[in-house]
């Protein structure tokens, strides 16, 4: 299968790599459209696929079509995709109503990734049109499932939460790492120290966490002994209302990509 992958960003290059890598892509299939030409270069040395300037060609000729490029740039990319085509977004808050519409094409996936995805631990949430057969659905669970874990809603509303929980959640959690660090430099550990300790904390127990049968409160309530070190640390957490300002953040990023959507 001829595909185009139209933006070769952190996101366009996660994707590929990782298909490549897991032979859901064969890279002499795939050609990258990319308007910088050092980025051309690159990924054509790295990966060994076609590069080009321009989006036409490649998009006619694709049976896949991944838009990679910056929710405010797509309606630059022009072209008419071949009628059995796929076409499959990876761009924040742009509708399926509004892809349709502009490439007057109906078979279409829409995904919300996350970064992760450029080490193949990567979140992608997707939904699709119903005329997605179940063929082209089989193939964005192999590709998505290339670059992490993948989950298909079928209400396109759910994106937008997506976006604000799994989307923007590295970033949340890149704070909690920083504030983590911090706090440990602050009661005297070394940088590195406290580096350390908070990267394998994070991901231990991220791991615990996704094969445990115990629930996450579970889990926190069996490393919280009454009167200890944790249960002090917790009680500070809960003066601060840790709980609300999390859901207030959260709260805030989907307000955010509803207002970007509609203005789409």
């Amino acid at each position: 299968m001829t595909v185009a992958i139209v933006g070769g960003g952190v996101m366009g290059e996660a994707i590929l790599a990782g298909a490549i890598d897991r032979g859901v892509l064969v890279a002499e299939d795939v050609t990258v459209v990319e308007v910088v030409p050092e980025r051309r270069q690159a990924l054509a040395d790295q990966y060994g696929v076609a590069t080009t300037a321009e989006a036409g060609d490649a998009i006619a000729d694709a049976g896949l079509v991944l838009l990679a490029v910056k929710p405010q740039e797509f309606r630059k990319v022009s072209g008419r995709l071949r009628e059995d085509a796929l076409l499959l977004s990876i761009m924040a808050g742009v509708r399926i109503e509004s892809l349709a519409a502009h490439f007057a094409h109906g078979r279409i996936v829409r995904v919300m990734p996350n970064t992760p995805a450029a080490i193949n631990a990567g979140m992608s949430v997707w939904t699709a049109t119903e005329s997605v057969d179940e063929g082209q659905r089989e193939m964005v669970r192999g590709l998505l499932g290339a670059i992490g874990r993948e989950l298909f809603v079928g209400d396109e509303g759910k994106l937008d939460m997506a976006t604000a929980l799994s989307g923007s959640g590295p970033a949340y959690v890149f704070l909690f790492i920083e504030a983590l660090v911090d706090a440990g430099v602050a009661i005297g550990l070394t940088v590195e120290e406290a580096e350390a300790m908070t990267m394998q904390t994070l991901a231990g127990s991220a791991a615990y966490a996704q094969v445990s049968d115990f629930s996450p409160t579970e889990l926190r309530e069996r490393v919280t002994s009454k009167g200890g070190t944790t249960a002090a640390g917790l009680h500070e957490l809960d003066l601060g209302e840790f709980r609300a300002l999390i859901a207030t953040c959260v709260r805030a990023a989907f307000e955010r990509s509803l207002e970007l959507g509609a203005g789409q």
